[in-house]
């Protein structure tokens, strides 16, 4: 098992006047997104002043409501569990559309918890570390590829803390950006180095010099973002598309594609599930591009049927 875990750094607080009209509205509107600073502020607030008993066996609770409150995000769930399960009857699904958003509120207060001045420590098992191993031998750097799933950022200090490795994730910048500080505060004080991309076609250059480096990017790819080259794929036998931007980096830098899954499995405690390297040619083909994003998927859409009350893709 790996223990990780840091002492979090005090937080200026900032204020604002705001007419009562327009708070409410900025109130209902962050009440109605599962991602607003609203939620997140929540949990930093119950993290930082709540009691042990609270902090441990509140997100369950606070994981109902956030569900009950959000409907499309809830049928979006649904839908998910769907294409990993099929359709089953009504009980049994929404009893796991509730566990999803539970270990949603699970993973999102263990990443507060890491974060802060509390003692416990994040706990990791790598499961088949071994392609992780080989991978980060080559000396060319990896690209991990990952999903939205339970505690996908203990993954970034847990192989860390393991093979010493300079551990860079990328993603696309939030909608709301008061959140995304809050949230990125919470990573920062965990060791957890972050780059937000846009649709700039230079903000590859960092990532190429990073791999050079024999560095670790983790990007994820449950997501397409508007505007952003994909691959078409299939996940669970539907029509699915993947960034595309992860394989071409890999063919520009000669880094190999590790996929990684990880899951919760108690309080602060994950597993990491690795894959076996996938590497592409310098100047591949549209069809050797293929091959690699449908692998990719095909390690995902395993671990997703294994797991899926652990995806949290709420689009």
């Amino acid at each position: 098992m790996i223990r990780y875990g840091v002492r979090r750094q005090g937080a200026a607080r900032t204020s604002t006047n705001v007419d009562l009209p327009s708070r409410l509205r900025a109130l209902l509107d962050d009440l109605r997104r599962h991602d607003s600073v609203l939620w997140r502020r929540a949990v930093d607030a119950g993290v930082t002043y709540g009691p042990d008993l609270l902090v441990r066996h509140s997100p369950a609770l606070f994981g109902l409501v956030v569900g009950a409150v959000l409907p499309e995000q809830r049928r979006a769930v649904r839908r998910n569990l769907r294409l990993a399960l099929g359709e089953r009857g009504t009980l049994d699904e929404y009893r796991d559309v509730a566990r999803v958003f539970i270990n949603f509120a699970s993973c999102l207060t263990d990443a507060f918890i890491a974060g802060s001045s509390r003692p416990d420590r994040l706990t990791g098992l790598c499961v088949n570390d071994e392609h992780f191993t080989n991978a980060f031998r080559r000396g060319l750097g990896v690209i991990v590829v990952t999903a939205h799933t339970g505690g996908w950022q203990a993954a970034a200090p847990l192989l860390r803390s393991v093979h010493a490795a300079d551990v860079l994730i990328v993603m696309q910048r939030e909608r709301d950006q008061r959140a995304q500080a809050i949230q990125d505060g919470t990573r920062d004080r965990v060791g957890v180095r972050m780059q937000h991309v846009a649709d700039d076609p230079l903000a590859v250059l960092p990532l190429l010099a990073h791999l050079r480096r024999q560095g670790v990017v983790a990007i994820q790819i449950d997501r397409l973002p508007s505007g952003m080259r994909g691959r078409d794929v299939e996940l669970f036998g539907r029509p699915w598309r993947v960034p595309e931007g992860p394989l071409q980096l890999a063919a520009a830098s000669g880094a190999p594609i590790v996929p990684v899954f990880t899951r919760r499995t108690g309080f602060m405690e994950y597993e990491i599930c690795i894959a076996p390297p996938i590497s592409l040619p310098r100047k591949p083909g549209s069809s050797e591009l293929d091959v690699a994003a449908r692998q990719i998927t095909a390690e995902m859409e395993r671990f997703l049927r294994d797991n899926p009350t652990q995806w949290f893709h709420f689009e």
